[in-house]
């Protein structure tokens, strides 16, 4: 049985229980009922946020849901589907370990730095971190972004903007949708090119990471034969 958000007695409401026993006691489709305020005609927003719960196999999924997607919910439209999309971008950005300083000195540094940024995305995507000879970030860009299962690039793209900035070297990362961080052989043959072309103008290579679903692959912490 339904019932329209008004006749919930008000200390079994979710603001009200947030306030009584704590964050840690809502269930998901409560908390979701207080970012989403207000339902429609139909539907209190406690029906519309269990509509959306009913669509997710869990909240993690909202870091991979389309707004086409959050808005063919019931109740929800494009405002509260927008509203949703920067919870969850929030939430990616809350769980970032927070670095004491910008410098990358290590692969599990590099990981962290990317983790949340690439681990969710649907495409292959190229990033490159490039560093001073502190180890610290100097800057880093999104190169390419490809397909489901691979991604494009030339080396020029990477080596260009080391010499722009004036970089002592750089990280060349992306990310495999499917979640394994194993590298393909087009990856080791990508990865032996850019070594090679790095050398040739004198920017150090550091690393190459490929990020996956809580995991992550290090070219040079892997030592790859024939690589580096």
């Amino acid at each position: 049985m339904k019932y329209m958000f008004k006749e919930i007695p008000k200390n079994e409401r979710p603001r009200e229980r947030l306030v009584k026993y704590g964050a840690d006691a809502l269930a998901d489709y409560e908390l979701l009922a207080i970012i989403l305020r207000t339902g429609t005609k139909d539907l209190s927003v406690l029906d519309v946020a269990r509509q959306v719960t009913m669509k997710l196999n869990s909240l993690s999924d909202l870091n991979e849901i389309t707004l086409a997607e959050l808005e063919s919910i019931k109740g929800i439209g494009r405002t509260k589907a927008i509203e949703l999309l920067a919870v969850a971008e929030l939430g990616k950005r809350i769980s970032r370990p927070r670095m004491l300083t910008n410098t990358i000195s290590s692969p599990l540094d590099t990981y962290y730095y990317l983790r949340e940024k690439m681990q969710h995305l649907n495409q292959e995507t190229l990033t490159c971190i490039y560093l001073n000879t502190k180890s610290e970030v100097i800057c880093d860009k999104v190169l390419t972004v490809g397909t489901l299962d691979h991604t494009i690039f030339h080396p020029r793209d990477i080596l260009k903007w080391g010499l722009k900035y004036s970089a002592y070297g750089f990280i060349i990362a992306h990310n495999h949708p499917s979640g394994d961080a194993s590298p393909s052989k087009m990856d080791i043959q990508m990865t032996k090119i850019i070594i090679e072309a790095a050398k040739t103008i004198g920017i150090c290579f550091i690393d190459h990471v490929i990020i996956g679903k809580n995991k992550y692959y290090s070219f040079v912490e892997k030592k790859v034969s024939n690589v580096i």
